[in-house]
């Protein structure tokens, strides 16, 4: 699980969005607690949003089932959402989300209840605001010769112990509610009046009150969240093949250099300038609309030879963490358009490799204010390669709700760092046997201070790296050798 907003998780199902205690812009939700014979729900306590400017009350199942894309940002498939609502003043307000994907065997529902319901409010208490009661949402589509109905049927049982866990916790489920087949049920309500034994039609997307609030808030629902994970998944198509090719040939030439000092420096350098020429190269590209046809300009954009240098290249702890320097204004939307298409080149025996540009497109989204996409690359860079240091950090961060400004600050100082190593080594006297005056150094490539883009240069670390152990005369056949080899670098 990914708990968008206060918990951490395994990277399998995950996702959800942040704490809408920072933005203030989120739609609120009513708490139904009962029927009335003569009519809808009965009037209740309402649950609004965070800030007074854009409140909007929720008062029925069928406003909080369309207020669900806008909770989370996407439109959720085979999910288990479960909301928080916190108390205030006799009206509740939205608090931390939790998704997780509904488990094929129905064994394990009840752990899954028991960890979505537990991370939640355990979450909730480190933040120092334990919910009063929940919301409940689950969402999924019918199987081949099923209706929406036998499916509100099917996940009964699983409701049942998402109420019972929640209770447990003495958090009480004041609605639960089955999305299946453009109709929604209510696990909580017998009155047919406003919960037909049938299901409710779903309002039709961003007609409703709700998208109008949301849409004047700037809250956008982008799709499902199988289309967000679509843009970074590797290719599938005949390219790949090429792609892997071209991969074999470049590991070759690239892995005994990454596993010697002097080479490793060299690569670098090598990578990080090839990667800022293809960022100039978008940079001038001819603007599309739609992300499918961006995402094919970029691809064409890319050669195989080029991104498979450059994947190789980012495996090397140190040549990532300077290419996360892109990582604002418009050299951050470069980089990330880069890093996806790196992402989608990880293809065949090299999947594993998808964790470096993963974890950059998760950086370089949560470093631009995108927490919805930077919690998804993150986990499917713990998807590829659960052991990534870096992945794993910033997805506890990012999840826990920190200030991305605390990282962007330590970067911002190793690129000026290097920058002024460079501006000394530049006006230090040459001697006699080194007329250029570059010691035993590489060869750098000066660069201005911060503000400009990491490019090639001497790497001036405050601790030496560590020198990979080899079997002399071994040269691996794939890059993915430099980890089992060079067990003790950070990633």
């Amino acid at each position: 699980m990914t708990n968008h907003s206060e918990t951490t998780g395994s990277p399998d199902n995950g996702d959800i969005t942040g704490p809408e205690a920072r933005s203030g812009r989120q739609p609120g939700a009513q708490k139904n607690t009962g029927s009335d014979a003569s009519g809808p729900h009965t009037p209740g306590p309402a649950y609004d949003s965070h800030g007074g400017e854009h409140q909007v009350t929720l008062r029925t199942p069928a406003e909080l089932a369309d207020a669900l894309p806008y909770l989370l940002g996407y439109r959720p498939e085979d999910s288990i959402v479960l909301v928080a609502l916190h108390d205030r003043d006799g009206r509740g307000r939205f608090g931390g989300r939790a998704r997780l994907g509904i488990p094929a065997n129905a064994d394990d529902w009840q752990s899954a209840a028991r960890q979505l319901s537990h991370g939640l409010v355990r979450g909730s208490e480190c933040r120092g605001a334990r919910p009063e009661s929940m919301v409940a949402f689950l969402c999924q589509e019918p199987e081949k010769g099923e209706t929406g109905r036998q499916v509100m049927e099917r996940l009964r049982p699983l409701a049942q112990r998402l109420r019972v866990e929640c209770g447990s916790l003495d958090v009480v489920v004041v609605e639960a509610l089955c999305i299946s087949e453009g109709r929604y049920w209510s696990y909580c309500c017998d009155n047919a009046a406003c919960c037909s034994p049938e299901g409710a039609l779903m309002g039709l997307p961003g007609t409703s009150v709700l998208a109008a609030a949301a849409t004047y808030a700037g809250i956008q629902v982008r799709g499902t969240l199988r289309e967000l994970r679509a843009r970074l998944l590797p290719w599938e198509s005949a390219a790949a093949l090429e792609q892997e090719a071209a991969l074999d040939t470049a590991s070759m030439s690239l892995v005994p250099k990454i596993l010697d000092d002097v080479g490793r420096a060299a690569v670098a350098d090598e990578t990080l300038n090839l990667a800022g020429r293809i960022l100039d190269r978008f940079a001038d590209a001819q603007p599309v609309s739609g992300t499918l046809l961006a995402d094919l300009r970029d691809d064409e954009l890319l050669g195989h030879d080029e991104a498979a240098r450059l994947i190789l290249g980012l495996q090397d702890r140190a040549t990532r963490d300077r290419a996360a320097e892109w990582m604002e204004g418009d050299e951050a939307a470069r980089a990330l358009r880069l890093w996806r298409t790196l992402a989608r080149r990880c293809v065949g025996s090299y999947g594993e490799h998808a964790a470096a540009p993963l974890t950059l497109v998760g950086w370089v989204a949560w470093s631009t204010g995108d927490e919805l996409e930077a919690r998804e690359a993150l986990a499917m860079a713990l998807g590829a390669d659960p052991d990534y240091l870096f992945a794993r950090l910033l997805h506890q961060a990012c999840n826990e709700g920190l200030d991305p400004e605390s990282i962007r600050s330590c970067l911002r100082a190793e690129r000026k760092g290097r920058g002024h190593a460079v501006a000394e080594l530049s006006n230090a006297p040459a001697d006699a046997d080194d007329p250029a005056g570059r010691g035993t150094a590489a060869a750098p490539d000066v660069r201005p201070p911060a503000g400009q883009r990491p490019g090639a240069a001497v790497t001036t670390e405050s601790e030496p790296r560590d020198k990979p152990e080899r079997t002399a005369g071994s040269t691996p056949a794939r890059p993915r050798s430099i980890r089992a080899t060079d067990s003790r670098r950070v990633r």
